[in-house]
């Protein structure tokens, strides 16, 4: 079987890599005694080996059945290896083996994937188990000049120790960061390409949609000056007269977020409009309103022309979402809490599934509880101004819309009106 690292996990990485230094292992020992000649206890060393090999295997079933906590399952390896390699070590000249230095390579692997903790437990370890190679050595060994070479060895490592698992440590938080605010960048790039597209489209609708009804305008004057029953005819010419109101609005809305132009809202008159919205819109339909009483305290946002169209997409979704199981009826409430007002729109409908959970607010899709177009630009809109808007669905049944909205500062609301 072939074995791509690309693919390969944190896990089965360092497995193979340690497959591969048994192999090395076995290699350099059979060399040493084949051609060298060195007179090394050959059984400890192949005993320790074959122990390795088996603890890689075993590492090997067990993460293929567990794939969670990986890090602490790296974690263990490490310290392992560091346990094998010292022995090793031992039984092959201690702190005078050249390949000393390989203690090292754990501290690396830990200094890129790990915490800080569990970093530093296997800087430790590693250190401990350098500095008990050095103490175990032999007497007959430290004479001399070789005594001072060893300690510079011992000490030289400490050196390189703390090195790798600082800066190494730090360069690879830095890259990760670095790499998360990347592809937080292109993330928001990406939304708001579909933004502009989907204003775009508007737009077009918009302008489309002008000439018919100025049509619509005049056709129904002239037939009001020829029919018999004027009153379905104004009552059609109302139904005009809205829409064109409408889209002027709409037009003027584009407008001021085109240009950024901001304004401070009254909490008190925002729930107004919402008040009037739904007993215009559905007045067939129980909005439940809990809402403190604000008044005396004057409460503000700042917010563009998007904030309430916004508002209302949400409470229009869980309107049609109750309507869907019979349900005429809607909990809408509110509560002031840290400087940011928060509010819960409660539908009695199927709730939420996985996939709405997955997928609103990054890309529009389509779904019984209204989740499209309007409900991602109304998530998008309250990222803009600095709010957030959360998911869940209720206990008792149906779905829950959080959304929160900082209020402006007492002090910025006065510098303001002085201006």
């Amino acid at each position: 079987m072939l074995y791509n690292p690309a693919k390969l996990s944190l896990i089965n990485t360092v497995i193979l890599l340690r497959s591969c230094s048994i192999i090395i292992q076995i290699v350099l020992v059979a060399f040493v005694h084949l051609f060298l000649e060195y007179d090394l206890p050959w059984l400890p060393i192949f005993f320790i080996i074959a122990l390795e090999a088996l603890f890689n295997i075993g590492c090997y079933l067990y993460c293929k059945v567990n794939i969670d906590k990986q890090k602490l399952n790296l974690f263990i390896q490490l310290l392992a290896d560091i346990c094998f390699l010292g022995c090793l070590l031992y039984f092959s000249g201690g702190a005078t083996n050249s390949f000393v230095s390989l203690l090292l390579i754990p501290i690396a692997i830990a200094a890129v994937t790990l915490p800080t903790l569990q970093l530093t437990l296997i800087t430790t370890y590693a250190l401990l188990t350098y500095s008990l190679l050095l103490w175990l050595m032999p007497m007959h060994v430290m004479h001399g000049n070789m005594q001072g070479h060893f300690i510079g060895m011992w000490i030289n490592f400490i050196f390189s120790a703390a090195v790798v698992s600082l800066v190494i440590s730090r360069m690879a938080k830095a890259i990760i960061s670095n790499e998360i605010t990347i592809a937080k960048y292109r993330e928001k790039q990406l939304k708001q390409e579909k933004i502009i597209a989907l204003g775009l489209a508007s737009a077009q609708v918009t302008h489309d949609l002008a000439t018919p009804l100025a049509t619509i305008r005049l056709l129904t004057d002239e037939l009001m000056e020829e029919t018999h029953n004027p009153s379905i005819l104004a009552e059609l010419n109302v139904q005009v007269e809205r829409c064109s109101n409408n889209l002027h609005s709409f037009r003027e809305m584009s407008l001021e977020i085109k240009n950024n132009v901001k304004q401070l809202i009254n909490i008190d008159s925002l729930f107004e409009q919402i008040k009037n919205h739904s007993n215009l819109n559905y007045p067939n339909v129980d909005v439940e309103y809990d809402l403190p009483d604000t008044t005396s305290k004057g409460l503000f946002l700042t917010s563009d022309s998007s904030l309430l169209p916004a508002i209302l997409n949400v409470l229009n979704n869980a309107i049609k979402a109750s309507a869907k199981k019979q349900l005429q009826k809607v909990s809408f409430a509110s509560k002031v809490m840290n400087e940011q007002l928060h509010l819960s729109i409660r539908d009695f409908g199927k709730g939420f599934s996985a996939e709405h959970f997955n997928q609103i607010g990054h890309n529009p899709i389509h779904s019984e509880q209204g989740l499209g177009m309007a409900m991602f630009l109304s998530n998008a809109s309250f990222e803009r101004l600095g709010g957030r808007l959360t998911l869940s669905n209720h206990p008792q049944g149906g779905a829950l819309v959080m959304i929160s909205l900082p209020l402006q500062p007492p002090a910025q609301i006065c510098s303001k009106a002085v201006k």
